[in-house]
């Protein structure tokens, strides 16, 4: 008897199981239970079928372009400049200075590049405090360019601001070490060498890279064998077509005057001016707007490659100086006026 009703009610749990897995993997309502569980949408579930299936090993796959390891870097736009109306710079020309060419009528007649109109702008004596950097403003202003030609001991003095200028664009070349007369009688060549040796040296130094193998003698006194070392050593020589006298000029209105009745009659030229002098900074910006009055185009000067400085005065330099120093942060970095 017992056992009759254990067998019965065996029966009656098998079966009560039996229907409860055909009721939630049969009936409509286990894809319900499914759909709420998940909560996935169909492009989910598309994108999870398709990556059931094998994926290939990169052996298997033919590359059909080279992707790069760094995205290209656009073009940068060139600087506009803020002067709608500035003088600008009309062209630019490199120069070969290869065997030392000569510019300058006032002493060289052969390479005779610029055009009507055509000016060339440059400075010597610098860098100097207040005047030079007065000098790269009126420059800045309107957009031109120059060449500079700063006296070695100048530069050593005042790196700071040779860098300014090296860092607006202009070329920097060399004026001997002392600004020493290098045609005087008691200069001999080696003691010539030494200044525009020396010169280029302390220029470089002061910029921390190569100069411009652009060289200016002082007082234009162009000794021939100075010459001759300068051509040896690929050094370009300027003169000038004419000359401002800007260290003689009372005020900044006479400079003015000099430059344009000279320029007008000549036509065009290579300008010798003096970012040393206080009346040349003071009379640039007018300068320059009568230039760009008159319809003057000034042409860029660039060496084709910088001046390879020769070691042994690059050192001896280095150690008359007694660098490195204890400090090589501009003077005004470390010394302000706080209170006067």
């Amino acid at each position: 008897m017992r056992n009759a009703l254990g067998l019965m009610l065996a029966s009656v749990g098998a079966a009560v199981v039996i229907a409860a897995v055909w009721f939630w993997t049969s009936s409509p309502r286990a894809d319900l239970a499914v759909a709420a569980t998940v909560g996935a949408p169909p492009a989910e579930r598309i994108a999870a079928t398709a990556s059931a299936k094998p994926v290939p090993r990169f052996e298997d796959v033919e590359v059909t372009a080279t992707v790069p390891a760094k995205p290209p870097v656009p073009p940068q736009p060139k600087t506009a400049c803020a002067n709608p109306d500035a003088l600008g710079v009309s062209r630019v020309v490199e120069i070969d200075t290869t065997g030392g060419p000569g510019f300058g009528f006032a002493h060289f007649k052969q390479l005779d590049f610029l055009t009507d109109k055509e000016i060339v702008l440059t400075f010597d004596d610098g860098p100097w405090p207040v005047n030079t950097p007065s000098v790269l403003k009126a420059l800045a202003d309107e957009c031109t360019k120059a060449v500079f030609f700063p006296i070695g001991k100048h530069a050593t003095y005042h790196p700071e601001i040779l860098k300014q200028v090296a860092a607006a664009g202009h070329s920097v070349g060399a004026h001997t070490w002392s600004h020493a007369n290098l045609n005087a009688k008691k200069m001999n060549e080696q003691q010539a060498r030494d200044e525009i040796e020396k010169g280029f040296s302390a220029v470089k130094l002061a910029l921390g890279a190569a100069p411009s193998p652009f060289f200016r003698f002082p007082q234009l006194q162009h000794g021939p064998a100075s010459m001759a070392y300068l051509g040896s050593r690929n050094i370009a020589i300027f003169s000038c077509d004419l000359d401002s006298f800007d260290f003689r000029a009372k005020d900044a209105a006479q400079i003015v005057n000099t430059v344009m009745t000279k320029l007008d009659k000549q036509g065009k030229g290579i300008i010798l001016m003096h970012d040393f002098q206080k009346h040349t900074a003071e009379a640039l910006p007018t300068l320059l707007g009568r230039l760009k009055a008159g319809g003057y185009k000034v042409v860029q000067m660039r060496a084709k490659a910088p001046l390879q400085t020769l070691a042994e005065y690059d050192e001896g330099l280095v150690k008359d100086m007694k660098l490195p120093t204890v400090s090589a942060r501009a003077l005004s970095n470390v010394v302000q006026t706080v209170s006067q």
